[in-house]
């Protein structure tokens, strides 16, 4: 079974991303794959990891992780086939909190896919410019295809402070399926090479 993590990429309080995730979740919980019991879709919230800004005494590549909270993270991504990752856009950019959390850990992202739904005024498209850029180094496959849900058309949002309601517009459900299919077919067809460099698989 392929496994596929959704990251809520923010750790604000009162933060859209989660709303976005959610539904995510939900329209993953009902591909044909789940169904069939050949992928699986799990939420991965950073704010429940209490990753500090970097603290490794050592870079992420070397795999010498000293802290609990890395290993904790580590053990969580090299656990899973591949990534959605639900991003808000922070002043041109990715929140500080995911880059870093991106950056605790190296191997554990090797030979993976991955897929972006962003959110903001712009549709959070240059937070994923950014993110495709970091995953490539990482040897991460993006796929092509991307969820921009807008605030002002895909959210019913009364007070600013507030994350809101998902009202996302008729095409972007069918736009995420097709996002899902992708990331779970590179996810597969990657598979040999994490089994090559002896990375943890999911059965």
């Amino acid at each position: 079974m392929i496994r596929i993590a959704i990251v809520i990429g923010s750790t604000r309080p009162r933060r859209r991303t989660a709303v976005a995730a959610r539904w995510v979740a939900e329209i993953a919980a009902h591909h044909p794959a789940v169904t069939a019991g050949e992928a699986a879709f799990e939420v991965v919230d950073l704010a429940e990891y209490g990753l500090s800004v970097l603290d490794e005494p050592l870079p992420a590549l070397f795999g010498d992780y000293h802290h609990p909270h890395t290993n904790r993270w580590a053990q969580t991504i090299a656990s899973f086939d591949g990534f959605v990752f639900v991003t808000p856009e922070y002043n041109h950019s990715a929140p500080a909190a995911l880059k870093n959390a991106i950056d605790f850990v190296f191997a554990e992202w090797n030979n993976k896919a991955a897929g972006f739904v962003s959110h903001g005024v712009h549709g959070g498209v240059r937070a994923v410019e950014h993110l495709r850029q970091i995953m490539t180094e990482l040897q991460v496959a993006n796929v092509r295809t991307q969820v921009a849900l807008s605030a002002f058309t895909d959210f019913e949002i009364i007070d600013p402070a507030e994350p809101g309601i998902i009202a996302p517009g008729p095409h972007q459900e069918p736009t995420l399926n097709e996002l899902l299919d992708e990331v779970i077919a590179w996810s597969r067809a990657l598979k040999p090479l994490r089994e090559a460099a002896g990375q943890t698989v999911a059965a």
